[in-house]
């Protein structure tokens, strides 16, 4: 599992030894930020946040929900009001997804402890059972929430672009061809996408990482010192 920015460094050597043209991808990102989000119910519920907005929108919207409901209450949240949810700055879609997360932890459908002990394809086909949720959602909540080493999510077109880049390849690759590429990543794949991530950041000034609820776990949260 990643939880330091020692396994961060780690995992970049063995990247760089697995495919040597990750050097200059390395070279040119900079610093790889460990960026660990909030494990269980406050953290998955981030990632829904972070969902399709900016990183920018993403925190303010994720502010004003955490400063309306306790996100640690899956009872509170399966019955919120859709005004105070609509107060919160969810879209009437992330309502219906906040209450069919909240409902699924309720009835044991969903349970983060148990996710931890999944390997990475059952812990994915349990979050996305539930309505609302996709493939990318759950691999950053288990890159970020759970630190698993080996999780690529594909479908992010910010990796999209930034592979295409660095690769020099032809054109963006869409999730199923850069499902392949990723797979000479193995099993350092989380840790590939948090550099391309930082190399996209490079190439255009904007990041474009998932916006994260924040670790509250001093244990989990060593300084790191991330570009703005």
């Amino acid at each position: 599992m990643i939880r330091t920015l020692a396994d961060i460094e780690a995992a970049l050597l063995a990247l760089r030894k697995a495919d040597p043209r990750l050097e200059a991808v390395v070279s040119l990102a900079g610093p790889v930020p460990l960026r660990l989000g909030a494990p269980g119910l406050r953290g998955f519920l981030g990632t829904i946040v972070a969902q399709q907005v900016s990183r920018a929108s993403a925190d303010a919207i994720f502010a004003r929900f955490a400063g309306e409901f306790d996100l640690d209450d899956a009872e509170a949240l399966r019955t919120a009001s859709d005004e105070a949810l609509r107060r919160a700055g969810l879209s009437r879609p992330k309502m219906r997804t906040v209450r069919a997360i909240a409902e699924a932890v309720a009835t044991g459908a969903l349970d983060f402890g148990r996710l931890e002990r999944l390997d990475a394809a059952s812990a994915i086909e349990e979050m996305t059972a539930i309505h609302g949720v996709g493939r990318w959602t759950a691999e950053c909540h288990l890159l970020f929430a759970l630190g698993h080493p080996d999780v690529f999510p594909a479908g992010d077109l910010a990796l999209q672009v930034a592979v295409a880049h660095a690769l020099a390849l032809p054109e963006r690759p869409k999730e199923k061809p850069l499902v392949a590429i990723a797979e000479v990543w193995s099993p350092h794949r989380a840790t590939a996408a948090r550099l391309f991530w930082s190399y996209y950041h490079v190439l255009t000034r904007r990041d474009a990482a998932p916006s994260l609820a924040e670790n509250p776990s001093p244990r989990l949260r060593p300084i790191v010192h991330e570009r703005g």
